[in-house]
């Protein structure tokens, strides 16, 4: 079990495969040197994010051997969909989800400074936020500041914290609120940061793991420790037996292959990945979606998951209805917009959208874009209702007026106006299956550009 982090490995991996993949798409047919040099640029991009070297050559044998035996050799889209299914069985096959059950207790493992409590506060606010009733429990008694960042974490998730900032002896700390966390759906424990190789640590670890006998076990693991990682990930799993792993800090430049891949001598699934500092930064990993968007493919499934966090199923279904036929209005592409801010960096939302991570927008650009939205939401506010339901409306005259009122400059209005009659001549083109290959093949020849 493996995975790689998203800012270092998608601008390089993710970077290298989308353009041997646009060769592939521009090959007449696909032969033995394309298949070679589409091997290579995996090698070089897995190695370099410090990979396991046998598991990196496994791979790409894999994809060789079977590019060469199909007996489609010459379909473009047989080789991509290879490539695609051996990277997604690399990263696990599928996604696995921690089973919530009545009154589930999920401990935390992992070495100091591994990310356990930041960990445990994102996923008391992700479940909380699902409907479910979590409380987080401190049995860190070594770290002095443990009890109070427990505290900070859970009052950020909005969620019941249990800790004695007096008893020394976790197991005492766990059975004054046995019967308290009974109430709760699922219990969120804190252990003491430790060092899989120390003997005293490990006998405290297995004597909780026996009293509290919690359903799931995660190893937290960081994803800048290295190669090291190996031996204190089977310390774990022999003393634990690990049921998950979750994997954080995967947003700096740390390699974080290497340590990963110690990772499979745990045999765990990979459960969740913290992708950044916020309390709603965290995702569960889902190995097909994590590959389509290395791939240029998009994450349809990560994008409604965030969408759902911030708009109403219903209203996103009549929204979307109506964006594909044509009809909507600035009221609407105000909500869309609204959304979509709620919903994370707009480089990040890209990468989900089918097609639109192989437009390789430059980062200051989409910088420039998330400024526009901003801009433009303050020049919405300054129109009125006739305005907003019908664009057209808008000449020379009533773009000063909303400029004055608002303080934005004509220009950037007048970029609004046509960003808005970009968009419903996008939507009709993709309304159909015919209208969708029609804007795949625009994406493909380059002739989609943001200004």
């Amino acid at each position: 079990m493996i995975i790689l982090a998203f800012d270092m490995v998608l601008d390089k991996l993710s970077e290298s495969l989308k353009n041997t993949l646009q060769k592939i798409a521009k090959a007449v047919f696909v032969d033995e040197k394309l298949i070679n040099e589409l091997v290579k640029d995996i090698q070089r991009a897995l190695l370099q994010a410090d990979v396991n070297v046998q598991l990196v050559f496994d791979l790409t044998k894999k994809i060789k051997e079977r590019a060469k035996e199909s007996s489609r050799l010459t379909k473009r889209e047989q080789l991509i969909n290879i490539v695609y299914e051996e990277l997604t069985n690399f990263l696990g096959k599928e996604k696995s989800e921690i089973k919530i059950t009545p009154g589930l207790k999920v401990m935390f493992l992992g070495l100091f400074g591994s990310g356990k409590t930041t960990t445990i506060g994102k996923l008391a606010f992700y479940y909380s936020k699902r409907g479910y009733k979590v409380c987080t429990l401190g049995l860190d008694v070594h770290r002095p500041a443990a009890p109070e960042q427990l505290e900070q974490v859970s009052k950020q998730a909005n969620v019941q914290c249990f800790v004695d900032k007096k008893e020394k002896n976790p197991l005492k700390i766990y059975n004054k609120f046995k019967d308290e966390l009974k109430k709760y759906d699922i219990v969120l424990i804190d252990t003491s940061g430790r060092d899989a190789l120390s003997k005293d640590l490990i006998e405290e670890i297995e004597e909780l793991n026996e009293e509290i006998k919690p359903e799931e076990r995660i190893l937290v693991i960081s994803g800048d420790i290295g190669q090291a990682a190996q031996k204190q990930a089977e310390q774990f799993h022999k003393s634990c037996s690990i049921t998950g792993i979750i994997a954080t800090k995967l947003d700096g430049t740390a390699k974080a292959g290497g340590a990963l891949t110690s990772c499979a001598v745990t045999k765990a699934p990979i459960k969740f990945i913290g992708v950044g500092e916020k309390i709603d930064d965290i995702e569960i990993f889902n190995p097909p979606g994590f590959v389509g968007r290395m791939l240029g493919m998009g994450d349809l499934e990560a994008l409604l998951e965030k969408a759902k966090t911030v708009i109403k199923e219903e209203e996103a279904e009549d929204l979307g209805k109506r964006f594909l036929k044509g009809e909507f209005n600035l009221i609407d592409l105000y909500e869309q917009m609204e959304a979509m801010s709620k919903m994370g960096p707009l480089g990040k939302i890209i990468d989900m959208v089918p097609g639109f991570s192989q437009l390789k927008l430059p980062k200051d650009m989409l910088k420039v874009q998330e400024d526009k939205l901003k801009c433009w939401r303050h020049a919405m506010d300054s129109m009125n209702k006739e305005e907003l339901e019908d664009p057209e409306l808008i000449d020379r005259q009533r773009i000063e007026r909303i400029s004055k009122g608002s303080g934005v400059k004509t220009s950037e209005i007048r970029d609004l106006i046509k960003h808005y009659k970009q968009s419903k001549k996008l939507m009709k083109m993709v309304k159909g299956e015919k209208g969708m290959e029609k804007m795949m093949k625009k994406f493909q020849q380059g002739q989609f550009k943001l200004k």
